[in-house]
Parts: C-alpha cells; structure tokens; sequence
C-alpha cells in the first residue's frame, strides 16, 4: 500500500514565500500529470524525507491534497548542498496501469567469489543505472548483477542478464554494466616485456653509446 502524504495549496508565491515555507520545515512542491492540472503544494520536509528512506526513489506515493488523494512518484528535486535540505519537488500523478519509464539503481553482488578478483583482477562498473519500462506496481527500487562467475577479461553487458530481471530494459544491449580487467601489476610487467622485445629500442641504445666515446688523439 503506497504511503500517503499531506499537501497544502501554497497560495503564496515569490521568492519571500517560499523561503517562509522553509524556514516552518516545508518544501515547496507542484503536483501534477494524470487527470490532474499543475497544483503548487508545499509538504512537511521530515514526511517527503521518511517516505524516501523507507519507500525509495522510485516509491509511488499517494499525495492527499485538499482531502483528495492521487498516486504519484517524486519526478525530480532539487536540494541545498550546504545544508542538506529540500529545496523543491516536483511530483507526477500516475495511473497504476500505465507503464512508465524510470532510472533505476544497478548494484552488484557476488564480488566476494568472482574467480576473476580472487586472481587480482580490478572490477569495475561504468555505470550506476538502468533505464526500465514497468507499471507502477511493478518497478523495482534497484537491480543485481551478479559477477560471481566472472573471470579476469569478462564483461557483462544488459543484453547479457536483462532476461534475469523480469522488466522490460529500455537501454542498449551493449550498455556495459561489469568489467574485470587483469591486475594493474601485471599489466605493467608486461608493457615492460613489450620494451624490451623491441629491437629498435636497442638499436638506438647502441647508437646513443657510440656518441659518449671519447674522441681519438691525432698527430
């Protein structure tokens, strides 16, 4: 059952009004989307904040303003970085049957068997989200990838493990989720390898050599 928030109509406006709201522990908000227009609302910034700890990003909540209750998701916000606070809210009322599309965490598991770390490889994951399609009910809060049997060389890409997942994957299959690449040591060992197998490295040692020999006396 989605979480219900209270709203008030903010019936004032301009720069004063909202850092009034703030100031009495508010954040200024607008609601609006299906069946629903454009509502300037201002919620208790502790709710929004518990809501999302206990629910996640991707929760849908159900905003009660004016005694009428619609569901909706957090679309975006803004927050003040000095002071760790709400700055503003912006929310989509949603109908439970339409799917939608949304950022989705990817975290992974499984690092603590993969063969490839037990060897020194160096894991590593170019992105942090997934882009999915899914009713409202459905969406998850984030995603695993398991690397369990990944060895040192391995990738692992959406078109890999999006059949796990049991929603509808919005990115390209090539969308690299994990990689594990050989130990940094190892690496540098063999470009010094390389170096050294380099003939023409060698050749100019010889020549550099020549040029430090002192020059012969003449009568």
């Amino acid at each position: 059952m989605a979480m219900t928030i209270k709203a008030e109509k903010r019936e004032k406006s301009g720069r004063s009004g909202l850092t009034g709201l703030r100031t009495e522990g508010y954040v200024p908000a607008v609601v609006y989307g299906y069946k629903l227009e454009s509502v300037p609302v201002a919620i208790r910034e502790k709710d929004l904040m518990m809501t999302l700890r206990d629910e996640g990003r991707n929760a849908v909540f159900q905003l009660e303003v004016d005694g009428k209750k619609v569901n909706a998701v957090l679309h975006d916000y803004q927050t003040d970085v000095m002071k760790g606070e709400f700055k503003h809210a912006d929310f989509l009322a949603i109908d439970m049957n339409t799917e939608m599309e949304a950022e989705v965490n990817v975290s992974l598991i499984g690092d603590d068997v993969a063969p490839g770390i037990k060897e020194g490889g160096v894991l590593s994951q170019p992105f942090w989200t997934v882009n999915i399609s899914a009713k409202p009910s459905d969406m998850p809060e984030s995603l695993e990838v398991d690397v369990s049997e990944m060895a040192v060389g391995d990738t692992l890409t959406v078109g890999d493990i999006k059949s796990k997942w049991g929603v509808d994957v919005t990115d390209e299959d090539d969308k690299v989720l994990a990689t594990i690449t050989a130990p940094r040591v190892e690496q540098a060992e063999d470009d010094a390898e390389e170096g050294a197998a380099d003939p023409e490295a060698g050749a100019d040692a010889e020549a550099g050599g020549g040029a430090d020999e002192a020059p012969k006396e003449t009568e």
